[in-house]
Parts: structure tokens; sequence; C-alpha cells
């Protein structure tokens, strides 16, 4: 039982971190209908960053310094990458192969800084546990559960109670309308760009933080787990995002901690496990947990 209670325990953590990166993934493709390739990068810069300026500024200026950061970095890429293009969204595949470009020219210079080390972001948690009840719980796993909770919740009141909210849902519903409404469409996007952004580089802190080793060059591409998460849940449906990444992480956490009681599956089963279990999903729900079906004219 103590077991069980610690994997759930951890796949709760991992599911409230990928919530974040999940719903960095439904908001660009809300707002621009673009699949964010580019966004395993932006979760790895915003994690270097607080690594390499934590000495100076401690953790939590380090931290406020790399949201912004790649915040600007990600608005910056639709605003004069992407928009480019024009905000056509028959172009949205085009621009969605665009941010595969931009990822690799990202990661390649973040892989090149750092190289086989393994950075630590400074962050006040360390390597201390806390007990509850029978189960021995990692600080950080605790702190990324309230702060992803806090955050999240957020971003749901941003979604419901501002001007920025109601414009980003109207033009997700019909962006011709919205235009002719005298919604700011670009502006809309680009901030939602920026969100993302911002959501990712505080993903990183969690993802490198204890009981993992550190930030590595790889830990973005963690972000692709998050991508299940997103299309499990719809990948226009915020609510789909959290419930699919909770699902992610606890299928995740589960599989690693009953590995020998699956060795049957081959012992890398825990790195496809969310990918088959977003195909059996969308086998029975081809528009996700939280998707809706497409009204087609005839």
């Amino acid at each position: 039982m103590t077991t069980f209670l610690d994997n759930i325990f951890n796949g709760l953590a991992l599911g409230a971190v990928y919530a974040l990166v999940a719903l960095g993934f439904v908001i660009i493709f809300k707002a621009s209908g673009v699949m964010n390739f580019a966004h395993g990068s932006l979760l790895l810069l915003g994690g270097y960053l607080t690594a390499v300026l934590h000495d100076d500024l401690g953790f939590a200026g380090a931290l406020a310094v790399a949201v912004l950061v790649t915040a600007a970095v990600a608005g910056a890429m639709d605003r004069f990458l992407l928009h480019a293009g024009g905000t056509d969204p028959h172009t949205a595949h085009v621009q969605t192969i665009v941010t595969i470009g931009v990822d690799i020219v990202i990661l390649t210079d973040l892989s090149r800084r750092i190289g086989g080390d393994l950075l630590s972001l400074g962050d006040p948690w360390g390597d201390s546990v806390t007990g509850l009840g029978p189960v021995t719980v990692a600080d950080s796993r605790i702190a990324a559960i309230v702060v992803s909770t806090v955050v999240i919740a957020g971003v749901f009141a941003l979604f419901r109670y501002t001007s920025w909210g109601l414009s980003l849902r109207a033009s997700a519903e019909d962006v011709e309308a919205a235009a002719l409404m005298g919604v700011r469409l670009v502006r809309i996007r680009t901030l939602a760009w920026c969100l993302a952004g911002a959501l990712a580089a505080l993903a990183a802190v969690f993802l490198a933080a204890f009981p993992a080793p550190g930030l590595e060059r790889t830990t973005g591409q963690i972000a692709l787990k998050a991508f299940p998460a997103a299309i499990l849940g719809g990948m226009a449906s915020p609510p789909g995002a959290l419930a699919g990444s909770l699902l992610i992480g606890l299928t995740e956490a589960l599989v690693a901690g009953y590995q020998s009681d699956l060795h049957i599956l081959g012992e890398g089963f825990g790195d496809v496990a969310p990918y088959a279990v977003m195909v059996l999903v969308l086998l029975v729900r081809p528009t996700g947990l939280f998707g809706g079906k497409a009204a087609v004219r005839v």
C-alpha cells in the first residue's frame, strides 16, 4: 500500500507539472491554430537561464528573469516569424512546420552551452523530504503540486474573468466574427504565446528539481510527454489539458513503480506508456476527452 500511495503522489506531482506544459500547447493552439513543437526548447531555455543566473540573482530573481525572457522569446517568435505569414487559419500547418525549425535552432545552441553538464537551478527545496503518514515525499514534489495548482487556477481565472480571456475564446470560436467585433487578433495571439512561454519556464524548475539530477540538454524532451496530455483532453480544451496531464502523470508513475511486474512489456515501456494511453483513448474518443464534435455544413 505504501508503494501504491507513493506512486500516486508522484503521479499527481508529475501530472501537475505536465499540466503547465500542456496548457501552453492548448493556449497557443486556441489562439493561432498552431501546434508549437518549439515548446520543449522554450522550456529548456527557461531552465538554463534560471541555472546560470541563480548565483547572482538568487533563485526567485533568476526564475523571474527566466520567465520574462522566455515569454518574450515566445512572443517574438510568433510576432516576427510566424505572424509574417498572416493570420489565415489555413496557413497554421505551415507555421507549425516553422516551429520545428525554431526548435532545432534554439535546442542546438542550448545543447552546445550545456554540453554534458548537469546544472542546478538553485531551488530552495534541494533534496529534502517530508513524511506524510506512511509516505515519504520530496519537498520539490509538494511544491510542484502547490505552485502548479495556484498558477493553473490563475490561468483559468484569466480565461474566465478578463477581457483577454473573452477575446481568446471568441477568436477560437470564429476568427472572422471576432475580428469584425473589434478583437485585436494579433495582440491576443502574441499574449497567448507569451503566457505559454512563461508556463514552460516555470515547469522547467520542477522537471529539473530533485529527484531529477538537474537540468541537462535532454530536459526539453520531457515536454513531449505533455503533448499526449494535450491531445488526450482535446487541443482546444484547457480543462482537458489538466485532466489529460493528470492521467499521463499517474500512468507514468505507476508504470515506473511497478516496472518489475510489467517486465513482459519491456524495460522501456514507461517511456512509451503516455503515448499508448493516448492511442487507446483516441480510439474511443477521437476528439479527446473534452473535445467536441465539429459541426460540418453539407
